[in-house]
């Protein structure tokens, strides 16, 4: 099981008729308790979609009974009606479930620009409330519930030693690169913990993990990753403790987000090490990562290390060309300002690409997790409104 792995969470995936498809469009994740707790992360894009707007405002009080997701429109640049339409599905989950609007999470995704049916939603959650149900077969609905462009839902749980354990789901096949979230996660726990240490957490893990993923540098108007607490376990974990099975979690859903990315036939790790700061290994390897033209050499099995030096170069970090090196599946093809090793030497046949970049000008060190430039990936995305 995973988002309802945790003791105190029910699930549900309903066909509402969002979708013109018929499939499965409205999920809805339900805390039952004792603890309340929340946290979240937000797209920094700013043209925000409705809902997330309604979700930064109801998540101030980091408490939630529930969380409603929706595929088949993403509602974002709808205007006050938008909102209002956000609102309303709270309101519906609220009066259903016996709770508050201001304790109820939304969350969409699809088309940018065109308001939801609203009937279709609102009939949609109380099919999803009647639905709901602690079971993994209730989970798996609620992680397709929200799939758009991707091909199988994502999920993930681990379990501590000590007793309590972390769930959740999340969806995303374009517009990843996240620079906070990305696409949509819900994640749970049973351990117990306060606002401020779950918030902590949460953004910790976020940031070695979400906010690493980066596709194609689209970063969404919807991104949203939710924690929900419930306290269920009894077991009250250190800060350390739920930070570290947070980011098992995020970063088992990260890798799953990745290799069923839009068109990618290559799942590439890049990662600059010896940076003047963590900052700028991240701005140098973002770089790099959202290059077309090392992106689509990468397609081509192409080890062109030259197309990585010319990305890095253009970084706004701090780098000195001679102290810069450049390996590629473990062969080290550039360094010392020049060519150290010819490129046939490394293999790029397989589907795992791994860039390691050191800038040699200090300790700062990070990974980007990125995918190639694939003709299906053109294909896919100027064939469809997304």
């Amino acid at each position: 099981m995973t988002v309802t792995g945790p003791k105190g969470f029910r699930a549900a995936g309903v066909a509402a008729g969002i979708k013109a498809s018929g499939a499965l469009d409205l999920s809805l994740v339900v805390n039952d308790g004792p603890l309340d707790v929340a946290a979240g992360v937000f797209t920094r894009n700013v043209i925000k979609a409705a809902p997330v707007l309604w979700s930064q405002e109801v998540l101030k009080q980091q408490k939630l009974k529930a969380v409603v997701l929706n595929s088949g429109g993403a509602n974002a640049a709808t205007g006050p009606g938008g909102f209002q339409d956000t609102h309303a599905t709270a309101e519906k989950v609220a009066e259903v479930l016996g709770t508050g609007a201001i304790e109820v999470a939304v969350c969409s995704t699809g088309l940018i620009g065109e308001r939801l049916p609203m009937p279709a939603v609102l009939s949609g959650v109380d099919s999803a409330v009647k639905a709901l149900d602690a079971g993994p077969e209730a989970a798996l609905n609620a992680a397709t519930g929200v799939m758009t462009t991707d091909t199988k839902p994502k999920q993930a749980f681990a379990r501590h030693d000590s007793g309590w354990s972390v769930g959740g789901f999340a969806k995303g096949a374009g517009m990843l690169a996240p620079n906070l979230a990305t696409m949509l996660s819900v994640l749970t726990t049973d351990a117990v913990a306060d606002k401020e240490t779950l918030d902590r957490a949460l953004r910790a893990a976020t940031h070695v993990t979400f906010d690493r993923l980066d596709v194609d540098g689209g970063t969404s108007t919807n991104d949203t990753v939710l924690v929900l607490a419930s306290g269920a376990s009894g077991v009250e974990p250190t800060e350390a403790e739920l930070t570290e099975l947070l980011t098992k979690v995020s970063h088992d859903l990260v890798l799953q987000l990745r290799a069923d990315s839009e068109g990618a036939t290559k799942d590439v790790d890049v990662t600059v090490k010896g940076a003047a700061s963590e900052a700028d290994a991240i701005v140098v390897a973002r770089t790099i990562a959202e290059d077309n033209l090392v992106k689509t050499a990468l397609f081509g099995s192409d080890p062109n290390w030259g197309r990585i030096a010319m990305a890095l170069g253009r970084a706004p970090a701090r780098i000195d060309p001679e102290t810069v090196s450049i390996a590629i599946n473990g062969v080290t093809l550039f360094a010392g300002g020049t060519t150290a090793e010819d490129r046939s030497a490394a293999d790029l046949s397989g589907r795992a690409i791994d860039v390691v970049v050191d800038l040699g000008v200090g300790s700062g060190e990070a990974t980007i997790y990125t995918t190639d430039l694939s003709h299906a990936y053109v294909e896919e995305n100027s064939a469809y409104s997304s």
